[in-house]
């Protein structure tokens, strides 16, 4: 079986059609889904771009963060310390200056960490999350340059009181921001869809194959890597960004290891190495979680008090059942493969 297969980076047919179904569905959702759910689905696609964005790293090239909500939090707090309390800022610069923060961070971030490999990168990768954590969660503000306080909020995190102002289109309208997300989440699935298939996503493939063998045939590993780094980095940042203007809070919890943690989860739930699979393991996920949550007592044992548990058997299970994940185990189930998703 080849690379590519292994990690269907080619899509079948069958899978295709669900793909352009689940995208039916998820733009007539609004009309038929209440309010509530409309919100939880627009979280689920604002993950769904996050666990991408990881899959870039971990499923492409084969480099495990355990450190990536690091950049998922710093999109969220450069929208709130770009906010003002006195009316909403512009979207249209306030969204590249998020990104160019949490990119610069991985650059720099990045620049150390892809030297190393295995489990080392995947501990330096966490101790530098947990310094910008701790870095949030200790300071109420934190002073820079002379007189100006970046206001942190410490543990208790910053409020965002208004959502960015796009001019064209109102995203206090939460139907409207439901749409924009929406919008976002085909445009970068479509930009790493192409990222794959380009000289660039050819060589991080390689590099996650055999980086020695690459490198022996005259390709810098080293710069592939920092390059696909910031790139994730960046595009967690806009998923950071999207949460923040969705919530309208903050707080140190989107830099901590849980949240990396939870987004490798949806990476491994859903099958590595395609973006379409980051999709389908965040909104599996999520759903399950949410499932988990609502299950009823049973005598006096709560069971949705323990979903964790719940949640772990399932992940287990799949892991052990379709070790290719959910895109793989319905490509496994029949679904006739066609011709490689360009």
């Amino acid at each position: 079986m080849s690379a590519a297969q292994s990690h269907l980076e080619a899509l079948p047919r069958g899978i295709q059609i669900a793909l352009a179904l689940g995208l039916v569905a998820l733009a007539e959702f609004p009309f038929a889904g209440s309010e509530f759910y409309q919100q939880m689905v627009a979280k689920m696609m604002i993950l769904a771009i996050f666990a991408m964005s990881l899959d870039l790293l971990q499923g492409v090239t084969g480099l495990v963060s355990l450190g990536h909500a690091a950049f998922f939090g710093l999109g969220g707090y450069a929208l709130a310390l770009l906010s003002s309390d006195e009316g909403a800022i512009s979207l249209w610069w306030s969204l590249p200056a998020a990104m160019a923060v949490a990119a610069m961070a991985a650059l720099v971030i990045g620049f150390f960490v892809v030297r190393t490999r295995g489990i080392y990168f995947i501990m330096v990768t966490m101790a530098f999350a947990q310094m910008l954590f701790y870095l949030v969660f200790d300071n109420k503000e934190l002073r820079l340059f002379g007189d100006h306080a970046l206001k942190l909020g410490g543990s208790d995190g910053v409020y965002i009181n208004f959502k960015p102002d796009a001019g064209l289109f109102d995203l206090e309208n939460k139907r409207v921001f439901y749409y924009f997300v929406l919008a976002c989440l085909v445009a970068v699935y479509a930009f790493l869809r192409r990222v794959l298939w380009s000289p660039f996503g050819r060589a991080l493939a390689g590099i996650r194959v055999n980086e020695h063998r690459m490198r022996a045939v005259g390709f810098g590993s080293f710069g592939y890597k920092l390059a696909a780094f910031t790139l994730a980095g960046a595009l967690a940042g806009l998923a950071g960004y999207l949460w923040g203007a969705q919530t309208g809070f903050v707080n140190p919890e989107l830099m901590g290891f849980h949240m990396s943690a939870h987004a490798i989860m949806m990476v491994i739930l859903g099958g590595m190495g395609n973006f379409a699979g980051a999709i389908v393991g965040a909104f599996a996920f999520e759903f399950m979680l949410e499932l988990f949550k609502d299950l009823p007592a049973i005598g006096g044992f709560s069971t949705g008090k323990h979903w964790q548990l719940w949640m772990g058997l399932f992940i287990v299970l799949v892991v052990v059942f379709a070790p290719r994940g959910l895109l793989g185990l319905l490509a496994r189930l029949g679904v006739r493969r066609g011709p490689r998703d360009e």
